[in-house]
């Protein structure tokens, strides 16, 4: 008795990505568009003349160390997670959320800085260039810390660890797409001052 064997051909493994981390990209696609047209339209503009050049405050260098350290305790807080560390997860969210609170004190510093040396909102495209750009990432940032406290919600009611790793992926990886983010513009910003 001969056996009949039969091919049976293995369904191909699909590309898949929960719904959110989806929506999330695409979200963080739009706010790289919107900085790019808006250093694009900086450019552009200050090709045209009538612009004001000034020194950045001095307070977006520090601000800029506070945002790469606040990186590092979101990931540090990622591998607690990774590592089901809750109080660990929490010690290095709460640094995080702190991090970012201190982030926007500087960057308000800094608008202070900005008005002592006459540079205002409206008078000068640089200046409203300067204060648009600088107010929407901040505005972005508030976003993050606030899912920076939701994140750290549920990790005291234990939602979050090695089985459930989805909201603390996003919430780093929204994190760090903004750090990123400042470090261009301010770099941008201080290349085309």
């Amino acid at each position: 008795m001969v056996s009949e064997m039969k091919i049976v051909e293995e369904p191909r493994k699909t590309l898949s990505m929960h719904p959110r981390k989806f929506g999330m990209w695409l979200f963080l696609g739009s706010v790289l568009m919107l900085f790019a047209s808006w250093t694009s339209a900086y450019i552009v503009r200050r090709a045209e003349g009538n612009w004001l050049y000034f020194e950045l405050p001095n307070i977006f260098r520090w601000t800029s160390l506070v945002i790469l350290a606040s990186s590092i305790t979101m990931q540090m807080a990622y591998r607690s997670a990774r590592r089901n560390q809750l109080s660990q997860l929490k010690n290095w969210m709460m640094a995080t959320a702190i991090l970012g609170l201190v982030f926007l004190a500087g960057q308000w510093m800094g608008w202070a800085d900005l008005v002592r040396n006459s540079v205002y909102f409206i008078g000068n495209p640089a200046g409203s260039f300067v204060y648009v750009i600088t107010g929407f990432h901040g505005l972005h940032l508030i976003s993050a810390i606030i899912y920076v406290l939701i994140v750290l919600k549920s990790s005291f009611k234990g939602k979050i660890g090695p089985a459930n790793m989805a909201p603390i992926e996003m919430c780093a990886t929204y994190w760090h797409f903004l750090g990123a983010l400042w470090i261009y513009l301010f770099v941008f910003l201080t290349i085309n001052r």
